[in-house]
């Protein structure tokens, strides 16, 4: 457990030291749908993205095969969802919001209190 709050807490560091023309989870210089080009040009949207992926990720490596493949199913379906609000911001927000709490859900009820794997 110290060691996942070590990487919980490296991971928050490493977040500040990005900048707008790359996102966590894609490169803004090769944003391709209207979407991620309105994350690319809203701060906001970037820092939801750049926790949630971070978040994501640590989840994925944190959870046994089963939980991690329904995870990466979520996922995708969100990206699904998120993309539907094409340049909505406050959709977007609205989508990168419930999944963040999703994910905080996951780490804080499964991972923290359980264990990885």
């Amino acid at each position: 457990m110290k060691d996942l709050k070590i990487v919980l807490l490296g991971s928050v560091l490493l977040i500040g030291g990005f900048n707008l023309t790359h996102a966590a989870s894609f490169s803004c210089d090769k944003a391709k749908t209207v979407t991620e080009k309105a994350v690319c040009q809203n701060r906001n949207l970037n820092d939801a993205d750049v926790r949630m992926v971070t978040t994501y990720n640590i989840v994925i490596h944190a959870l046994p095969m089963g939980g991690r493949d329904a995870e990466k199913g979520a996922q995708y379906q969100w990206l699904k969802q998120r993309d539907s609000c094409r340049a909505n911001v406050s959709c977007i927000a609205q989508c990168y919001s419930e999944r963040q709490k999703h994910l905080d859900d996951i780490v804080q009820n499964r991972i923290l209190t359980q264990g990885p794997f």
